[in-house]
């Protein structure tokens, strides 16, 4: 028979803590080690229990959630943080995933849910409550759409003169014609474009120019 899930619950609400407790000591496979009502207790009881899973609130006083976390798995790096919360504003999800929080929950969540994700911790699998998963997604695929979309920024006026050209399908002589400029000029034009657009082809740097309204 395998070993039960030990769960350390860290929360200021004592109401919270036992219905908490209530619930998962009917569940299979999960123990409740112990309850913690503040950060430092929270980490004390840590130590002293060496849960596998805690369930952390973020508001509390004195030690926060976020710091709480951080000093905790410090110490007990292999313990498996989840977040149990009920705000999801962006002061508090980053820096408790940043912290190394493993899933992050809203106290919304049905019993059977905090259950799983408890079982699903022990297996090394995060759970995110998923409009947290959706601002996860947005926040890094953030950057790196406003890094792309700064790349042309790089390019001189007569790159993008060529670049223009190139998203209208012209060939090399078709540009050299145009900007009265030679066919070995223009080809270093291009050569430049590529590298600071990270595009291999002239397809690619066609689409680019497309995307960012630089083509006409």
């Amino acid at each position: 028979m395998e070993e039960a899930i030990k769960v350390l619950l860290v929360d200021d609400h004592e109401m919270v803590r036992i219905g908490l407790a209530a619930v998962l000591d009917t569940e299979d496979g999960i123990e409740v080690v112990g309850e913690a009502s503040n950060g430092v207790d929270g980490i004390r009881m840590a130590q002293l229990y060496k849960p596998d899973v805690v369930l952390m609130d973020l508001v509390m006083e004195g030690m926060d959630g976020v710091e709480t976390t951080e000093k905790l798995l410090a110490q007990h790096p292999d313990c498996k943080v989840i977040v149990l919360t009920s705000f999801i504003d962006d002061s508090k999800l980053y820096p408790v995933i940043e912290a190394g929080a493993f899933s992050y929950l809203l106290k919304t969540s049905r019993a059977n849910e905090i259950a799983e994700a408890i079982r699903a911790a022990s297996r090394g699998q995060s759970v995110l409550e998923s409009q947290v998963a959706a601002k996860m997604m947005n926040r890094f695929r953030q950057p790196k759409q406003q890094e792309q979309a700064a790349l042309h920024e790089d390019l001189t006026e007569r790159e993008m003169e060529v670049l223009l050209r190139v998203s209208q399908g012209l060939s090399n002589q078709e540009i050299a014609d145009q900007l009265y400029i030679g066919v070995k000029t223009v080809k270093f034009h291009i050569t430049n474009i590529f590298n600071k657009l990270h595009v291999e082809d002239r397809t690619q740097a066609a689409i680019y120019a497309h995307k960012h309204g630089i083509a006409e």
